[in-house]
């Protein structure tokens, strides 16, 4: 019988870009997102390619919902905590106290809500695998970064303590933390929707990371046999050798 992922952000970008090379692997893929329109249509793609997929809509941020969802699932071996974003780059002086409340609330309270929930199903199984998808902000603070940069060290801190605390039980906990990645909604949502403001993020840039290239690191990482755990994996585009070191070219 077929392994079941659960993949959270599953709608677009890397969610939905991992969803599919999981799928690929023989998986039975799970799509978890809010958007039922997005999940319906990926898990529709799937389908007709010849995998296992179905869609769930859900908000990671709600426990009840989360728990529905868990208890109704019938087993589970990989949570892929893909589910997250940024909103705004104001300063920390300037920033609206909820945009940060929002940004921990996916970032980290609905890693908590999914990992939480599946555990003993994954537990069960026998050899699960919590993939925690952070970010390098997670690592390095920067400008205009202050809530972003808080949230993603949350789920850093997450997933690091939970690999303490399940030492002796069939579950690996992974971190991936990709460095720029140019995906279709991202940046314009952490930029308000300035699609100028969004570009020019990449500007002259050549090669970001794409969602497919961060998937095929999780889907590789979560792939390794069972005793190999991948800790944490730091992904970027050669353009890119630190948070402040971007090389551009004229366009």
């Amino acid at each position: 019988m077929p392994a079941t992922a659960v993949v959270t952000g599953a709608s677009s970008g890397i969610g939905a870009a991992t969803a599919r090379g999981l799928a690929a692997e023989g998986y039975d893929v799970v799509l978890v997102a809010r958007r039922a329109d997005r999940i319906e249509a990926l898990a529709e793609e799937l389908t007709a390619a010849g995998h296992n997929a179905r869609a769930q809509v859900l908000d990671v941020t709600n426990r009840a919902a989360v728990d529905a969802f868990a208890e109704d699932l019938p087993a589970c071996s990989v949570l892929v905590n893909n589910a997250g974003g940024a909103i705004g780059t104001e300063s920390v002086a300037t920033a609206d106290p909820a945009d940060w409340r929002a940004m921990y609330e996916v970032n980290v309270l609905g890693v908590l809500h999914m990992t939480q929930a599946l555990l003993p199903k994954l537990v069960a199984g026998g050899e699960g695998t919590v993939l925690v998808v952070s970010s390098v902000a997670g690592h390095v603070v920067y400008e205009g970064g202050g809530g972003y940069v808080a949230a993603k060290h949350g789920a850093h801190t997450l997933a690091a303590t939970l690999r303490l605390e399940l030492l002796g039980q069939p579950v690996r906990v992974l971190e991936v933390a990709p460095g720029m990645v140019r995906t279709e909604e991202f940046t314009l949502n952490r930029l308000r929707g300035d699609a100028d403001a969004a570009e020019a993020v990449y500007a002259g840039v050549p090669d970001p990371l794409s969602a497919e290239d961060v998937a095929d690191t999780i889907v590789w990482a979560v792939t390794r046999p069972p005793h190999v755990n991948v800790d944490l994996l730091v992904v970027r585009p050669r353009a890119q050798a630190a948070q402040h070191l971007v090389h551009r070219v004229e366009e």
